[in-house]
């Protein structure tokens, strides 16, 4: 038990790391543009972020287990095969992505006002606003942010092992509940439980230490 527990755990950070990698690269992409768009951003353009709004909050309505099955066109697209750890990760990274997008941007909002005018006032270039100033204030908001996108990550990425990738989700399912092995099952859920109360601690104390 305990060569595949470790096995499919190896999995699971495998699943998780990359596509929080990769959400967090498109969520910073997207936040931004939509905080600069927006009405009241550097350059407000109504229809960019009216556009940006609605894709973000599309792909967030979308249920995960509903996600995986939509997208296997793409998901064959991109790494070949639409089942596996590396397949799970294309809708992994598109169902974090939008929670990203909107972390970043709600964080980025949040900066005093204050401040992005004293920057002006000093002639700074909205591209030093942008990455000098508001990112620079709102990194103990967006890492506390995405504290929480790496726990809804790991939650996802369980689910995919419903649908075959690996992970602890395949051997709470497979081994556990198929197998009828309750140990295997509690198990797992124990060290989901340290993973993400280990994630929340350090997420908590990264804010207090920032902050």
């Amino acid at each position: 038990m305990i060569n595949i527990i470790i096995k499919e755990l190896g999995a699971t950070v495998y699943m998780v790391f990359f596509s929080t990698l990769f959400a967090t690269i498109l969520g910073f992409v997207f936040g931004i543009i939509a905080t600069v768009t927006s009405p009241s951003g550097l350059k407000p353009n109504r229809i960019v972020y009216k556009i940006l709004d609605a894709i973000i909050n599309v792909l967030r309505s979308f249920p995960f287990i509903i996600l995986i099955v939509f997208i296997i066109p793409l998901t064959r697209a991109i790494v070949g095969k639409s089942i596996g750890n590396t397949a799970a990760i294309v809708p992994l990274t598109i169902a974090a992505a939008p929670f990203v997008a909107r972390i970043i941007e709600s964080s980025l909002k949040e900066v005093d006002p204050g401040v992005i005018e004293a920057a002006k006032s000093f002639g700074a270039s909205d591209g030093q606003i942008i990455f000098k100033v508001m990112l620079k204030e709102a990194v103990p908001s967006i890492i506390s942010g995405l504290t929480l996108t790496i726990i809804s990550v790991i939650g996802y990425s369980a689910m995919a092992g419903s649908v075959g990738a690996g992970g602890l989700g395949k051997v709470a399912i497979t081994y556990g509940y198929q197998g009828f092995r309750t140990d295997y099952m509690v198990t797992t859920v124990i060290i989901l439980i340290i993973i993400v109360q280990s994630l929340q601690s350090l997420g908590n104390y990264l804010y207090k230490k920032l902050n």
